[in-house]
Parts: C-alpha cells; structure tokens; sequence
C-alpha cells in the first residue's frame, strides 16, 4: 500500500478543523486510477461544507477538484494510463490529498501547454461557466447579461468568455474596492449592491435596457431585485448562494414581470455523463487555449497550512484563486 497525506474533518467549526494525516492507501480498484496530485483547486464552498452550512457525513475529506500525474490503474480503467497528465471534479470530496484514488471516467487528460495549477484551479469554476453560457443558455452575440459577484472566481471566468462570445456584461459587487476587478474583467459598467436602488443603477448604465439573462450566484440578498432587471421573456439563473438561500418566488411573480424563466442549475449535474463531462471539458481547455478563460492565481498554501488557506479566503485577504500544493 502507498502512503499518503490527507485532509480529514471529524467535527464542524472554524479552519482549526482541518487536520493532515498520515494513512496508507490502497492500490486502485477496478475502473479507478490513482493519482499523484500536483496542485489542488480551492472553491469557497470548501468552507460551507467545513462549517456544516453544507452538511457531510463525518468524518470527512474536503476538496473537489485537482490535478497531477496517474501512478497506477486498476483493471477497466478505460484509455487512462500511467504517466497520464489528469485533472478531475466531480470525484465527490477528498481532493485535499497528495495522493487519491478516483474512478477512471471521472478524470479527463489535460492537454499539453495548460499547467497543473492552471486545470487544478479552473476546472470546477470554469466548467460551472462553461454549463451557465452553454447549454443553461447558449451566449450569443449582442446578449446583455447581469453577472452577480462579477469579480469572484466564477463571475471573473463566466464574464470573460461570454465577452469573448461578443455578448456585453453588467457586473455586480458588494465591494466598492473590486469595481476594478469587474471592469478589468471585460464589464461594460459595475453595479454596487450595498445600494439598495441597485437595480436603478443597473438600468442606468445600460440606459434602461434589461438583461437576457441575470446569473446571481449571491442568492437571498439579490434574487427578488434580479427579477426586476430581466427583460421580457428573460432568463434568470440562480446558481449559489453566497448570502443564503433564495426566498421562495411565487411563480405568478414571473408572469407579472414579464413572464420570465427562471432556474437553479448546478455543475454537477450537467457533468454526470462521463462522456459529456469530457465533452464540456475539452470546451473549456479549448477556451483557455484561446485566452478566453484565464487564472489569476493570487496565493499557494501548502497541504499542511490549509487552515490558513480557508482563513485567508473567509477574511477575503485573498486575491486571485488559491491553489494548495502537495
């Protein structure tokens, strides 16, 4: 058996939780592969999911997403081979781990010239995007889009390729020092929600035209005014929550308001066909390729300082995406 160090919860509570063992690992089963992990993408939901916010069964790993180098397979293991550069994530928790055992038809080959940090950092934002312009709503040409938290790692990504396709992007932030962010990322205009008349503000800059589609990944704090900035027969997507839950909406509200459409998707599903999750995968790689897609990454924290990795991402002292390195 191999040896290997992993991130382990046994009760809920602040980034004190988070304690690195040492355990063996046994070798791949049937249709798994075991990868050696190089870099090991953060997402903030990381931290819902160690406080409880998200509830797992204890004791539990955390981690969705990672990239690095296949060391052994186990029969039925597909066209995965040792030596293989891999990324992964829709594995289920546990990727905090330098060494992990994943079913072969979840992982996907990262072509050559996209670095580990770089597939290990974007590969859950960057497909939760990819799902949002492609197939929630295929991004066209001239669309007008309200992007929430336009300057958080999904909004950054989501504005970026949807300009790219040609469409114009409002975005939003509760911060006036990340209006920078949201114009850097391609916006047309930023919108501050701390003003409670932010959706007159939205109107204004677009001089009173309304969106094809409101992507509100904030939830409780933004989804009814969302409404209020969708045009006529318009989409409106709520896909986090980083404010709470959304509050139920009354589906004659939808009619009174234009008759809107709304939905909450997530990635996983979209991904739960291995062959379509390659499929959206070689989307995005293609994006990065093409510079539609990029990675800011602000901060690395080793496996053993995770705790200050989640510290500094819940402090927002970080900019940019985190990475945790083996």
């Amino acid at each position: 058996m191999a040896k290997r160090r992993v991130v382990v919860i046994d009760e809920v509570g602040g980034p004190s939780v988070l304690k690195v063992r040492e355990e063996n690992l046994a070798p791949p089963a049937p249709g798994e592969a075991q990868v050696r992990q190089r870099a090991i993408g953060f997402n903030f939901i990381d931290t819902y999911q160690r406080k409880g916010l998200y509830p797992l069964p204890l004791p539990t790993g955390l981690g969705f997403e990672a990239a690095g180098v296949v060391e052994a397979v186990g029969s039925d293991a597909g066209d995965i081979v040792v030596g293989q550069r891999v990324a992964y994530m829709n594995a289920g928790v546990g990727a905090y781990a330098d060494l992990r055992n994943v079913p072969a038809d979840k992982l996907v080959t990262i072509p050559d010239g996209i670095d580990d940090e770089t597939a290990a950092t974007l590969l859950f934002k960057g497909m939760t995007a990819q799902y949002l312009i492609r197939r929630t709503h295929r991004v066209a040409s001239g669309d007008l889009l309200l992007v929430h938290s336009a300057a958080g790692g999904v909004g950054q990504i989501l504005t970026r390729w949807a300009t790219a396709l040609g469409a114009r992007v409002v975005g939003t932030t509760s911060s006036p020092k990340k209006r920078d962010a949201v114009l850097a990322a391609g916006c047309i205009a930023a919108v501050e929600t701390n003003d409670p008349d932010w959706p007159k503000a939205f109107l204004e800059a677009t001089g009173g035209e309304k969106a094809r589609v409101v992507y509100d990944a904030v939830g409780k704090d933004t989804a009814l005014a969302s409404l209020d900035c969708a045009a006529p027969f318009g989409l409106v997507v709520i896909y986090g929550s980083a404010s709470g839950k959304a509050p139920p909406i009354d589906p004659e509200m939808l009619n009174k308001k234009g008759c809107l459409y709304l939905t909450r998707p997530s990635v996983f599903p979209h991904n739960a066909d291995p062959a379509i999750f390659r499929e959206n995968a070689a989307d995005l790689f293609e994006a990065i390729a093409k510079g539609h897609v990029a990675v800011d990454i602000g901060q690395r924290f080793a496996l053993e300082k995770v705790a200050d990795a989640h510290q500094a991402a819940e402090e927002r002292r970080a900019s940019g995406a985190i990475v945790i390195v083996p």
